[in-house]
């Protein structure tokens, strides 16, 4: 066996594959961009290696430099991970001229695999199923618009060299062709430097089920059963698990049969994925399955195949990589239970799923019930130079139900702090009722979105618990004078506190009464909350999960201190409220509101208006750029300018007071 390998990878892929490394006594090499010095991957290896700059191009995809740290470093053989090189024949054949064992397929496997177009005339050879389709390579806009009227419409134009969903039109009708394949032959070209495209009947209701298969240097190939896919999102898998809802003996054989034989046809070696496209529109049957592409790596999603087989496939990786043949056949595999899969990423749901960069300033993931492959820990840095995936959860059970109820738990007791994170979306997505049911295809998100993407707003116990969690905050923050005790706070009578914050640019006025050593009653907008605390002494902020009682239940919250604020995780959810000072509060906004907040972190595109100048309802005052957009921010009321805190080019947070009416005086 190999005495050291390197991981040409960073993340959660990297500290994967050093765990069953470790374990098998084998040391690792990790290798690292500028960006990635104090990265988890780089301190959890024996040595480590920078390898270029913060672009992945002068990095990570620097073949030359990652042949070189494992020469330097006396490595044997080089794991690529998933990503970056792992599917590139180029860098497997430069391994292997360095004298290097490169840990996955041959070269001619990649490329025989690597090209749709290529791959399916091959598959159709071989006898697996393909989608009725046009593969060839005459590429004339009428002749292909010719064959989609062959094929029948609806037709998917695909790049042949695409994936993640890129160089990928659907068109409905004859009439729209030509603009969808202007389209996917220029996203082809700027993508994969391919604008060669294949056309394929379009299934209506399509699952994505894949099947895991394995294979050895002596010609031996099994497959590890299959994999549902199909809850997707723009064509990126969202939650996978196995085996597939509504599966039958009678179509694993055949999707088993069809994915062996299409590694054999490659003489596949190591761990890779055949994925078929099924029409799911009446059951699973199996004269309905077609074969789409292989991916010619380890998944992100292997982790459900090793739950439900026991097998892990980093080590078999390994063994095979090292020439040992595989230590079973078909006959010995089975599945055992039910596994789920949710890929947790830094991004906003809310706001079309863009990526979100950030500090982890907390970072606190399910103990016991779930598995957690991830490559960040707290304190670590989501950059925006890479991937914004933040890790996975993986849940097992007897059955579906267990599994998912596993996972829906897990995802309640995530609380992750400093960036916006999908994890609300994905704990709508487990509790949907059609997926929930089993009922899944590629459309599901897509018709459910409006469901599934929460605009951040708390509900009346959230808005009770943020009240309390900025009493707390203030109360133990040690002021240096009565006065600064009060500054933020208005007393109205014995026994009561007033506290006034923001939350979506809502304003927010409680009374707090302090009811005995762990009750709070939360009095606003008509309605009383009664609270009950686990501890609320002046450690109570620092520990990791504080648990909270109401009429309604119990649940476990993390609160972070930040700027003038704090910040709530619980159930899934993460919220943020703001102290501010009850001088500038309106007094109930609309007619009389008098600031004007910014309504999330930005750069102040421009500023309109200045002291002193009159102005009306809905006029802009000043524009904030945030997130590639640029929102206008408009006046609530007529009046005066009274003060403009902010000036053109200056980075605000959320909730800062950007500009300020004057009163409106009494007559």
């Amino acid at each position: 066996m190999f005495k050291k390998i390197l991981i040409a990878n960073r993340g959660e892929i990297a500290c994967r594959v050093m765990r069953t490394a470790k374990d098998m006594g084998i040391k690792s090499v990790a290798v690292f961009s500028d960006a990635d010095s104090d990265a988890l991957h780089v301190r959890m290896a024996d040595e480590a290696v920078n390898i270029g700059p913060a672009a992945a191009l002068e990095s990570y995809l620097k073949t030359e430099n990652i042949i070189d740290a494992a020469k330097h470093s006396g490595a044997q053989a080089i794991h690529p991970g998933y990503g970056f090189l792992s599917e590139n024949p180029q860098f497997v054949e430069a391994v292997n001229a360095a004298g290097l064992v490169f840990i996955g397929p041959s070269a001619d496997a990649i490329r025989a695999m690597g090209l749709k177009d290529a791959a399916k005339l091959l598959m159709e050879q071989s006898g697996v199923p393909v989608v009725p389709g046009y593969h060839g390579d005459n590429q004339n806009s009428e002749f292909l618009a010719g064959e989609a009227e062959k094929i029948g419409y609806p037709v998917l134009i695909k790049a042949r060299a695409g994936g993640g969903g890129k160089g990928m039109r659907l068109v409905g009708q004859p009439s729209g062709f030509n603009a969808a394949l202007e389209g996917a032959v220029s996203e082809g070209k700027a993508s994969f430097g391919d604008g060669q495209v294949l056309i394929e009947k379009f299934i209506s209701s399509p699952r994505h089920v894949e099947i895991q298969v394995f294979g050895d240097n002596h010609g031996n190939v099994v497959h590890m059963f299959e994999r549902d896919c199909s809850l997707q999102r723009r064509h990126q898998k969202v939650i996978e698990e196995a085996p597939a809802p509504g599966m039958n003996a009678e179509m694993r054989a055949a999707m088993g049969d069809a994915a062996v034989k299409a590694a054999k046809a490659v003489n596949y070696s190591g761990a890779g994925t055949v994925e078929f496209i099924v029409d799911g529109s009446d059951g699973l049957q199996p004269d309905r399955f077609w074969f789409m592409e292989m991916n010619t790596r380890l998944q992100v999603e292997h982790p459900v195949s090793e739950m439900i087989t026991g097998l892990d496939l980093v080590r078999l990786q390994l063994s095979v990589a090292n020439g040992e043949p595989l230590p079973f056949v078909q006959e010995d595999l089975s599945i055992s239970g039910w596994a789920f899969e949710t890929r947790i990423y830094a991004e906003d749901p809310a706001n079309e799923f863009l990526p979100c960069t950030g500090e982890l300033t907390r970072f606190i993931l399910p103990e016991g019930i779930a598995r957690i492959d991830s490559g960040v820990s707290e304190s670590g840095v989501i950059s925006p130079h890479y991937d914004p995936m933040i890790g996975k959860i993986i849940t097992h059970g007897d059955d579906r139900d267990e599994a998912l109820e596993k996972m829906r738990k897990a995802l309640d007791e995530t609380y992750i702090g400093g960036v916006t994170t999908n994890v609300a979306f994905l704990s709508a997505l487990c509790h949907n009722q059609g997926f929930g049911q089993g009922q899944v295809d590629t459309g599901l998100i897509e018709r459910e979105i409006d469901g599934l993407i929460s605009d951040g707003e708390a509900e009346p116990v959230d808005i009770a618990i943020g009240a309390v969690m900025l009493f707390q905050q203030q109360l133990f923050a040690g002021w240096r004078s009565i006065e600064e005790r009060f500054h933020n706070w208005r007393g109205w009578g014995t026994g009561w506190t007033h506290i006034d914050f923001i939350h979506q640019q809502r304003t927010y006025c409680c009374a707090i009464e302090h009811k005995g050593e762990n009750g709070y009653l939360v009095e606003f907008d008509g309605q009383k909350i009664q609270l009950q605390i686990a501890n609320t002494s002046s450690e109570n902020l620092h520990k990791p999960k504080i648990s909270i009682s109401w009429e309604g239940g119990t649940i476990d919250v993390v609160s972070m201190d930040m700027d003038n604020g704090v910040t709530v995780i619980g159930r899934a959810r993460a919220f943020v409220f703001h102290l501010i000072d009850p001088l500038e509060i309106d007094d109930a906004g609309g007619a009389g509101a008098s600031s004007i907040i910014a309504p999330m972190p930005g750069l102040v595109k421009s500023v309109k208006v200045s002291i002193g100048e009159s102005v009306t309802e809905g006029q802009v005052l000043t524009i904030l750029e945030a997130m590639k957009m640029e929102h206008s921010l408009t006046a609530p009321r007529d009046g005066e300018i009274e003060l403009v805190h902010v000036v053109e080019g200056e980075q605000v947070d959320d909730a800062t007071l950007l500009i300020s009416l004057a009163e409106i005086q009494a007559e």
